[in-house]
């Protein structure tokens, strides 16, 4: 019975190593590809709001002979911007359009001594409109930009005040004046759909002739500002639409 029950054993042995042998060999287990991780994408219209601060240099002549320039402290602004990227590879072209509203309310010059007396001349910049071509390079959700276009900048009460008698004589109370824009900034993609900046930007204004046509300076004086700019410093943040990985 015993040599039997080995013989049996000795049978099942030797029909599964023949069985195993017959099978075909294990393939080999496919390669590990770990997951793609979305690239931020650029290409999209974006809307969007900023803040920061506004300052402004200006020289001023009058056909008096007389000249003075201002240097104005920094002052609020704040507005919005919308615009439109493509982005090729690394490379994003776009455009943008901003408007900002200035608080400065008191941009007058230092007084300067005239025969007739001590004259000041002060003008307020109340609003800033921008439109500009934006370049960049992309890594990811981070963009590096320069933009460079035009602007607008408006002008409330032109007013030139004699100092020595207290008269002062204003022009049109809404004027404008155009000039260049250059700038740049970084933005960051910290959501699918939305961004935040920082950007600086020149502003170079054209000169301007304002026509003072009365006293108190002793008749019709023409005021000429020349060599104005205005830069501005902001943050901002950009809700993009179209985003796709």
């Amino acid at each position: 019975m015993l040599g039997l029950i080995r013989l049996v054993c000795a049978f099942v042995v030797v029909s599964g190593a023949a069985f195993a042998a017959d099978l075909p060999p294990r393939p080999a287990p496919a390669p590990y590809i770990p997951a793609v991780v979305p690239v931020y994408n650029w290409t999209g219209f974006y809307i969007g709001g900023n803040a920061g601060a506004a300052w402004t240099k200006i020289n001023v002549n009058d056909s008096l002979g007389d000249s003075w320039s201002n240097s104005q402290q920094a002052v609020f602004a704040g507005g919005g911007q919308v615009g439109a990227n493509y982005q090729f590879n690394w490379l994003v072209v776009g455009v943008e359009a901003d408007f900002d509203w200035l608080s400065n309310n008191h941009n007058s010059s230092n007084a300067i001594s005239t025969p007739i007396g001590a004259l000041q001349f002060s003008a307020n910049d109340r609003w800033i409109t921008t439109l500009a071509g934006r370049v960049g390079v992309a890594a990811d959700n981070w963009l590096f930009y320069a933009k460079g276009g035009g602007g607008w900048v408006g002008v409330n009460n032109p007013t030139l005040t004699n100092v020595t008698t207290g008269g002062s004589i204003s022009v049109s109370n809404s004027n404008s004046t155009t000039g260049w824009l250059a700038g740049g900034g970084i933005e960051w993609g910290f959501a699918p759909n939305w961004t935040a900046r920082v950007e600086y930007d020149f502003l170079g204004l054209n000169d301007s002739n304002f026509t003072l046509p009365s006293p108190p300076i002793g008749g019709p004086t023409v005021i000429t500002t020349h060599d104005v700019h205005v830069q501005t410093a902001t943050v901002g943040i950009n809700y993009l639409f179209n985003w796709h990985p």
